[in-house]
């Protein structure tokens, strides 16, 4: 038996929703092949019992022939036998096919969600994309569970049906006549319900991103008063799902009792007809006993076929939702060569757009009265977000270097910082080591510095040792998720130290020290200068305890660089400048 997680899922089909359903069938189709041989023979031996049982009748309790009647005996004996051994091998396999399905889905979601990165929540919903991994998969998984079942129901159809029609044509044609003639009348529900449950499945992917949304923001609302602001809203989004949901249930509830109803009707007609031949002396005793147990198991085969409709359904929407997940391309093509040598880590850095130059091996601090605008110069200047890029790097386009390598040397980091349940250490360390490696900076001394002390000196630089402190078990301690348990100044200086583990020989820090306070910011401030002398960095900030701290200051207006030099000199010569500065020194006094 292969182990999941593969450790590769293979190459989709992914030109429409319906070869994507055939291409997992075909990667698994040894065991899709058992488990249909298993259910052949499991339900064929099912239905063989009512004649072995009809036989038994005729050939040993009518005439009293104990000989008969102990062979047909043993004939009931030997079906069983193979009905109870097949029943577990195609439940086996049915598992099987369900789980591999489902996680083949969940990989190539996974990938897919790997490779688009950010561009993925600008298309869908984040609520939408977790909704895929918690629901879709497993729905998907669920058709190739039935596909054994459902082999199994069609051949024992038709073998009942021939036994029928052997013993009498008419009720034989109406067996293999009616159900196909049943089944097709289902396409009158089919249509819409697969229409109605795509539209609920939206609306629920909505909830679940507006539930999210809150708890994430839940410190923040409490702050401002918002929590029935965003009650109000999760009201209205359950109650639109309740709506689709109910729009849902009648259409469900359909194709739900026509398993019981369609069936029912179709053994009634079955029982009848049969009825009357015995009454005409056209059955046998035997025969008779035989048609009551066929007009049983009926029931089987059918209602299979119907769930099979129900289940296809519902993995047609799931793969839809998979294949939309991994249709979602990524802001930058990894896979494309590089065009260009990589730089010089002290190289410039230069955003035409927005006229930015950042001078290697120096602090410089980006200033804006908008923080969109300096925030949206950090993403340029590290290649994120889509479309091209003009920025350079000691005049080389970044655009004509592996994403990875940029990623590696051109370190951004985001203004929320986002921390992860696990020990400490790995959080800090296990991460950048796995992407960056020891010693991706420039100085000898970084790369002899390792393992715990390269944390200690990074929490320093943070000023995030009392941080440490805190926790039980220290650099061992678990963080919670989240890492809820810290507050936002905390989780702020425990992501700056994060991003100078990496070393990396450009590091871009966006609003690093907005949430805290300002003995701490002045601490942060002179250790951060002095940890990254001689190499890149880059700061958004309004603070003037870190712009004081910088080798050079950009003003950014309306998207565009129009001035710079030291803080003195901005503070003391440009109003614009002045004006941004102590408006942000007010507002934090």
């Amino acid at each position: 038996m292969r182990e999941i997680p593969f450790p590769d899922p293979g190459r989709p089909d992914t030109r429409s929703t319906l070869r994507f359903m055939v291409w997992v069938a075909r990667e698994q189709w040894r065991t899709q092949v058992l488990g249909m041989l298993t259910g052949m023979v499991w339900m064929v031996s099912l239905a063989l019992i009512p004649a072995a049982l009809g036989r038994g009748v005729d050939e040993g309790i009518v005439p009293g022939d104990v000989a008969g009647l102990v062979r047909w005996s043993l004939v009931l004996l030997g079906l069983g036998a193979v009905t109870a051994g097949t029943a577990a091998a195609r439940h086996f396999f049915a598992v099987h096919n369900w789980l591999y399905a489902s996680y083949r889905g969940a990989q190539l979601a996974a990938e897919g969600v790997e490779r688009s990165g950010p561009a993925l929540t600008r298309v869908m919903p984040s609520g939408e994309v977790v909704t895929v991994f918690a629901n879709d998969v497993m729905r998907l998984g669920g058709v190739y569970d039935a596909m054994g079942r459902f082999a199994g129901a069609v051949v024992s159809y038709v073998v009942v049906g021939a036994i029928l029609l052997a013993a009498s044509p008419p009720l034989g044609l109406l067996v293999l006549g009616g159900g196909p003639v049943m089944l097709a009348g289902l396409t009158l529900i089919v249509r819409p319900l697969q229409r109605r449950q795509a539209l609920q499945r939206e609306e629920a992917g909505r909830l679940t991103t507006l539930g999210a949304d809150t708890v994430a923001g839940l410190r923040v609302l409490r702050g401002i008063g918002g929590e029935q602001t965003f009650l109000r809203r999760y009201e209205e989004q359950s109650q639109r799902v309740r709506r689709r949901g109910v729009h849902v249930a009648g259409i469900q509830a359909a194709l739900d009792s026509a398993q019981v109803l369609l069936p029912g009707i179709f053994v009634v007609l079955v029982t009848w007809l049969g009825a009357r031949q015995a009454v005409d002396g056209k059955l046998s005793a035997g025969q008779l006993v035989a048609f009551y147990g066929y007009t049983a198991f009926l029931t089987m085969p059918l209602q299979t076929a119907i769930e099979i409709v129900d289940r296809g359904i519902r993995a047609h929407i799931a793969a839809g939702k998979v294949l939309r997940v991994m249709a979602v391309p990524p802001d930058h093509d990894e896979s494309r060569p590089a065009s260009a040598p990589l730089p010089d880590h002290d190289a410039d850095l230069v955003d035409p757009l927005s006229g930015t130059i950042v001078r290697g091996g120096r602090l410089t601090a980006l200033v804006s009265a908008r923080p969109e605008e300096s925030a949206a110069v950090a993403d340029r200047l590290g290649r994120h977000g889509p479309g091209p890029h003009q920025t350079t790097w000691g005049g080389t386009r970044l655009d004509d270097l592996p994403v990875r390598e940029v990623r590696r040397h051109v370190v951004v980091s985001e203004p929320d910082p986002r921390l992860f349940t696990g020990v400490l250490r790995d959080q800090l360390l296990g991460s950048v080591a796995e992407d960056f490696g020891p010693g991706t900076g420039t100085t000898d001394a970084a790369d002899d510095v390792t393992g715990d002390a390269r944390v200690l000196a990074a929490l320093e630089t943070a000023s995030a040792l009392d941080v440490l402190d805190a926790l039980p078990g220290g650099l061992d301690g678990t963080v919670e998720e989240r890492g809820r348990s810290y507050s936002g100044g905390q989780r702020q200086r425990l992501a700056l130290a994060r991003a100078l583990l990496t070393d990396a020989p450009v590091l871009v820090l966006v609003e690093p020290t907005s949430a805290v306070d300002a003995h701490t910011e002045a601490r942060v401030a002179d250790r951060l200068a002095a940890h990254r002398r001689g190499r890149t960095t880059v700061v958004t900030t309004v603070s003037p305890l870190l712009l004081g701290r910088a080798d050079e200051v950009v003003l950014i207006e309306d998207g565009l660089a129009t001035a710079r030099g030291t803080h003195r000199d901005l503070v003391d010569h440009h109003p614009g400048y002045r004006h941004v500065v102590l408006r942000a020194e007010e507002d934090e006094t």
